[in-house]
């Protein structure tokens, strides 16, 4: 059986914080910090109680932090040039390593990483975490890298802006001097010569909004003049190679490789089957935020890209800004033969959480968008933890004010994702009787991806344009498509707005015919409300439905069950998202 991955994404430092009285810009021993070992066997099981598949464990990677840890023999970082006390998850100090601060023993975090991941195993997920490329932090040093291992930037020529084996890009003969404090005497912290910055910034003197705290990594590409070497292989090819086999030797199944549009396509085309021939599972994932490259990262060799710039982005306008749900549409026509390495969200690290006041401003008003992210294609499915109870990030909790996100810069917890895990226990007794409910809808609709084959494995038709001009459906506000496997086919549809609906879907003949569909009368089920109906599933008459205010109804057919003409004969394959 083909599995759709349903992905959740988690960062330990802030899950399994159980502290409830954090305080902006606070320090570890202040709002203390969540630790591998929080996520026990039964948090696990939780979560995949879910309909999770595979958790992404985020920020597990040794990066900038204020805390001291010099006496287990770390470097102590230098606080002027770190975001926040926490530091960014993407600002990699080290790539060998785990992060010191989500470790209860900190000699044995590599121990609690490894058995992170079997713990994950035995619970039947996989694991995934990120791979940073395109950046390290601005004091890139690693302890841990096994023997024979040279550091980054250890062999360069610092005198060279641009040179084809070091792993840096140099400003030469001037001092980093960002647009920001970074202090004075003794404590200051000081570089010379500059380093480019992460974010192409190749000047010495980076603003506050540039990603200061972080190195631009050089695989060959001389920004100078455009011009790119890579033959004999750049060195920084080598190393990198080498990071993903160690962590992929470690159980891994999967990375989510941070900015890939940021590093040439040739090294991922060069890498990524460098490491599937020694761990053939491992799959990838691209942060990517270009429609136009998207297919040549797929022939690259990714799995799965995000689909921000265009699902994502459409849903949040047809939630936020009145944009037609008819532009729906737009997203699948856009990456037609390649919806199957779509990778769906509504929410991450890096985004606005759904239920804030930036964007929905109430979580219950999610099934929708969530309906039509996760069953529009058999692609993976992200969430965020805290999505699935309503968390809408309304702390103002340090270097992250209030705007929406939860932050990765601070030592802090999430109220929601707090009161769920109960001190361990999972229960969700703190909960409110709203926020049960919407976990309750989460799971069931999550579970769908995978328990109903036509949504994992099956074909998509879009029914919009027969119902553009029809008078009993709004195409600004609802959407409505089929997926069909083998002799069960789904009525899916959605409505994004306020009031409920009673809809009167045209179903066309060419729907009968490219999925070989019988017509006529049958029982259908909802199977996000349990309903039993009667129902016309015929060309001429119209599937007739109620839909709740910012609600879905997915209504299963199974073809036996149908009391009227034979399958119309197929004449061509429908589009399988």
């Amino acid at each position: 059986m083909s599995t759709k991955p349903v992905i959740y994404q988690l960062l330990p430092r802030l899950f399994g914080n159980t502290n409830a009285q954090c305080i902006p810009n606070g320090t570890i021993e202040q709002n203390g910090c969540g630790k591998l070992n929080d996520i026990t066997p039964r948090v696990l099981r939780s979560i995949k109680d879910l309909g999770v598949t595979h958790v992404w464990y985020t920020g597990v990677i040794e990066h900038a932090h204020t805390s001291d840890y010099t006496q287990y023999g770390i470097p102590r970082h230098n606080p002027y040039i770190i975001k926040g006390k926490a530091g960014s998850p993407y600002a990699i100090t080290d790539y060998y390593d785990i992060d010191p601060d989500l470790a209860v023993d900190v000699p044995k975090r590599m121990e609690e990483f490894e058995d992170l991941v079997a713990r994950t195993h035995d619970a039947g997920l996989q694991v995934i975490i990120d791979f940073v490329p395109n950046h390290v932090g601005r004091q890139y040093h690693s302890d841990a890298a096994p023997a024979g291992i040279e550091d980054l930037g250890a062999g360069d020529d610092n005198t060279l802006y641009f040179g084809h084996n070091n792993n840096f890009y140099y400003i030469p003969r001037q001092l980093f001097a960002p647009n920001i404090d970074l202090g004075h005497g003794k404590g200051a912290y000081t570089e010379f010569p500059a380093k480019a910055t992460g974010n192409d910034c190749f000047s010495a003197f980076p603003g506050q909004y540039d990603w200061y705290d972080t190195i631009k990594l050089n695989y060959g590409v001389d920004y100078g003049d455009g011009t790119r070497h890579f033959h004999p292989i750049p060195d920084t090819w080598l190393k990198m190679l080498h990071i993903l086999r160690f962590w992929a030797a470690k159980g891994v199944d999967a990375f989510r490789c941070d900015m890939v549009h940021m590093v040439p396509l040739e090294f991922w085309s060069w890498a990524i089957p460098n490491v599937k021939e020694r761990f053939p599972r491992v799959q990838f994932i691209a942060e990517i935020y270009d429609v136009a490259l998207y297919r040549n990262f797929i022939h690259a060799g990714f799995d799965y890209l995000y689909d921000k710039v265009n699902l994502y982005d459409t849903l949040r306008a047809v939630q936020c800004y009145n944009h037609s749900a008819a532009t729906i549409t737009n997203c699948w026509q856009t990456v037609d033969g390649i919806s199957e390495h779509m990778l769906n969200f509504l929410e991450n690290h890096d985004e606005q959480r759904f239920g804030s006041e930036q964007y929905a401003g109430d979580p219950a008003k999610v099934i929708p968008s969530l309906v039509v992210s996760a069953m529009i294609a058999t692609g993976p499915m992200m969430i965020y933890a805290g999505q699935e109870i309503g968390e809408q990030a309304a702390d103002a909790e340090g270097y992250s004010g209030q705007d929406g996100r939860t932050t990765i810069f601070d030592y802090w917890s999430i109220p929601t994702v707090r009161r769920w895990l109960n001190s361990g226990h999972c229960d969700g007794a703190g909960l409110t009787p709203r926020e049960k409910w919407l976990r309750e809808r989460y799971a069931t609709i999550l579970h769908l991806c995978n328990s109903e084959k036509a949504i994992s494995q099956g074909r998509f038709f879009d029914l919009m344009y027969v119902n553009y001009d029809n008078p009993d459906l709004n195409p600004h506000r609802q959407y409505a498509f089929l997926r069909s496997y083998g002799t069960e086919t789904l009525v899916i549809a959605v409505n994004f707005d306020s009031q409920p609906v009673d809809l009167k879907i045209n179903i066309p003949r060419h729907a009968f015919e490219v999925l070989n569909l019988p017509q006529g009368q049958t029982v259908t089920t909802d199977l996000l409300s349990g309903d039993t109906m009667r129902k016309d599933f015929s060309q001429g008459r119209t599937f007739d439905t109620f839909v709740g205010p910012y609600d879905a109804v997915v209504w299963k057919i199974k073809h036996k069950n149908i009391m009227g003409e034979e399958p119309i004969k197929r004449r061509k394959s429908a589009k399988k998202g």
